[in-house]
C-alpha cells in the first residue's frame, strides 16, 4: 500500500456515515461533543499512534507496542480484545447499511424496514462478500476499500451542496443559537457522547498491516495526519449539513443521513438522487467492514506466529499469500453475532446493543495503547522517529488525557439508550457478552502458554 492506498484506508477506518446520523439525533449540540470528543480523544490517540508506528512500525500495530512494554500477557489480550470487539462491529456496521440500502429502492422497499430477516440475511451476504475479497489479498480487497472512502465522501459532498441549497431556498431546519449548542449532562446524553468518542477510533487501524504499508515508517504518520483532517472535518461538517436540512427531532439514527439527502431532494426537485447516494453509502460501508477484516485479521496472524493461538493462524494462504484462516475465524464469529444481537429484540434495539458491545470491546486495547505510550518514553527513539511536541513530558501528558478519557467512555457504554423497552437484558447482553470476550482471551492465552512449554519440554528431552 502505497500513501495514497493508506490515506483512503484511513477514511474509510476512521469515518463513518452512520455516525454523523447519530450524532444529528442530538441537534446543534453535537457539533459541540464533537471539538470536545476530538481534543480529549482523538489528538491524543492520533499522536499517540503516529509516534508509536514511527518507533515500532512492525505488523502487528497495538498488539506489538502493548508486548513491547508489559510483556506477552499484555500484548496478547491487546490483540485479543481488539480483534473480538469487531465481531459485535461488523453486524452493527452492516445493520446501517441494509437499513440504508433501503433507498436504494424508494418506497418499494422501504416495508423492510422492521424486517428482522431483511436485516440478518444482507448483514451475512455482505460480510462473507467482504472476507471473500480480502482472503484473495489486498491488491484485490484494497480496491473495496478505496472504493468504500469514496462512497463515503460523495455522499458528504453531495449533501454539502444539498444543504447549501436548501438554506439560501428555506433558511436552516434547525437552529444553531448559542444555547443550543450546549450538551445536555443528563446520564442519557452521557451515554451519546460516548458513541462520538467511539467514532474517532480508527486511528491505530492501518498500523496493524506494517509489514504491507511502503516505507510504513515514514508514510503511517503522515497518511494518518492527512486523513484525520479529513475525517474531523466530514464528520463535524456532515452533522451540520444534516441539520440544516432535517430537523433533529426528525433524524433516525440508522437511516438519519439517507432521510436528510431523501427530503432535501424532494425539496430542491432532485428526487433522483436518493437512489445514487444510497448506492454510495452502501458501498462506503462495504469498504469499511472490508477494511477492519483486513486489519484486525493481522492480529491473531501475529499471535499465530507467537504460538498463543494454534499454528494455523499463523499460516498465509500458499496462492494469495494472506492470513486466510484468521480472516475466515473472524468472519464466522461475526455471523454468529448478527444473530446473538438480534436475539429478544427488535431491529433498533439489536443495533443499539452491537453498538455498545462493540463500544466497550474496541476501547479497552486503547487504555493499553495509552499506558504503552507512557511507558515506552523510556527507550531511547532514533533521529527520524516522529515525536509528540513537547517530547516526553508532552507524550505523557496527551496520554493519560486519552486513558482518562477511554476510561469514562467505556464505563458510560455499560448503560443502554433510554428508550430501550427491555432494560435488564440489554444491560445482560452488553456486561455478559463483553466478559465472556474477555474471559475467552485469558483462557485462550492460558492454552496457548501451556502449549509453548510443553513444546520446549519435548524439545529438551
Amino acid at each position: 500500500m502505497g500513501l495514497r492506498d493508506l490515506v483512503l484506508f484511513y477514511i474509510v477506518t476512521g469515518i463513518s456515515l452512520r455516525w454523523i446520523a447519530t450524532a444529528a439525533t442530538a441537534g446543534p449540540s453535537a457539533i459541540t461533543v464533537w471539538l470536545i470528543a476530538w481534543a480529549a480523544f482523538y489528538l491524543p490517540l492520533a499522536l499517540s499512534v503516529v509516534e508509536l508506528s514511527a518507533r515500532y512500525p512492525q505488523e502487528g500495530g497495538l498488539y506489538v507496542w502493548s508486548k513491547r512494554a508489559f510483556g506477552d500477557f499484555a500484548g496478547f489480550m491487546t490483540g485479543w480484545i481488539y480483534w473480538v470487539s469487531n465481531l459485535p462491529y461488523f453486524p452493527a456496521v452492516l445493520y446501517f447499511t441494509a437499513g440504508n440500502a433501503l433507498f436504494i429502492g424508494g418506497s418499494y422497499w422501504q416495508h423492510l424496514s422492521n424486517s428482522k430477516s431483511y436485516f440478518v440475511i444482507f448483514s451475512l451476504v455482505a460480510l462473507g462478500l467482504a472476507t471473500v475479497l480480502n482472503v484473495v489479498g489486498l491488491q484485490v480487497g484494497k480496491w473495496l476499500h478505496n472504493v468504500g472512502a469514496i462512497g463515503t465522501w460523495l455522499p458528504i459532498v453531495l449533501l454539502f451542496a444539498m444543504a447549501g441549497l436548501a438554506y439560501a431556498k428555506f433558511g436552516s431546519a434547525t437552529s444553531f443559537a448559542p444555547a443550543n449548542m450546549v450538551p445536555g449532562a443528563r446520564i442519557q446524553d452521557m451515554v451519546f457522547w460516548t458513541t462520538l468518542v467511539f467514532a474517532l477510533g480508527g486511528a491505530e487501524s492501518a498500523s496493524c498491516l506494517g509489514d504491507e504499508v511502503e516505507n510504513a515508517r515514514r508514510n503511517l504518520p503522515r497518511g494518518l495526519l492527512i486523513a484525520g483532517l479529513v475525517v474531523t472535518s466530514g464528520y463535524i461538517l456532515g452533522t451540520v449539513a444534516v441539520l440544516i436540512v432535517l430537523p433533529h427531532g426528525e433524524v433516525s439514527g440508522l437511516q438519519g443521513i439517507m432521510q436528510a439527502i431523501a427530503k432535501g431532494g424532494e425539496r430542491l426537485g432532485f428526487p433522483g438522487i436518493t437512489p445514487v447516494a444510497a448506492l454510495l453509502i452502501t458501498l462506503s460501508n462495504l469498504g469499511a467492514v472490508g477494511a477492519w477484516l483486513a486489519a484486525t485479521a493481522r492480529l491473531p496472524f501475529v499471535a499465530g506466529i507467537d504460538r498463543f493461538l494454534p499454528a494455523a493462524f499463523g499460516r498465509l494462504h500458499p496462492k494469495w499469500g494472506t492470513p486466510a484462516v484468521a480472516l475466515l475465524t473472524q468472519a464466522g464469529l461475526g455471523m454468529a453475532f448478527v444473530f446473538l444481537g438480534q436475539a429478544g429484540t427488535s431491529v433498533k434495539g439489536a443495533y443499539d446493543a452491537l453498538v455498545n458491545i462493540g463500544i466497550v470491546a474496541y476501547l479497552v486495547p486503547y487504555l493499553f495503547t495509552f499506558a504503552a505510550m507512557i511507558k515506552l518514553q523510556s527507550e531511547p527513539a532514533e533521529p527520524d522517529v516522529f515525536r509528540v511536541p513537547g517530547g516526553t513530558p508532552g507524550a505523557i501528558v496527551l496520554a493519560t488525557i486519552g486513558f482518562i478519557t477511554t476510561s469514562i467512555t467505556i464505563a458510560l457504554s455499560l448503560l443502554p439508550p433510554p428508550d430501550e423497552p427491555n432494560q435488564a437484558l440489554a444491560v445482560l447482553k452488553i456486561v455478559g457478552l463483553t466478559s465472556i470476550l474477555l474471559g475467552a482471551g485469558v483462557v485462550v492465552f492460558g492454552i496457548g502458554r501451556l502449549r509453548i512449554k510443553l513444546r520446549r519440554a519435548e524439545a529438551a528431552r
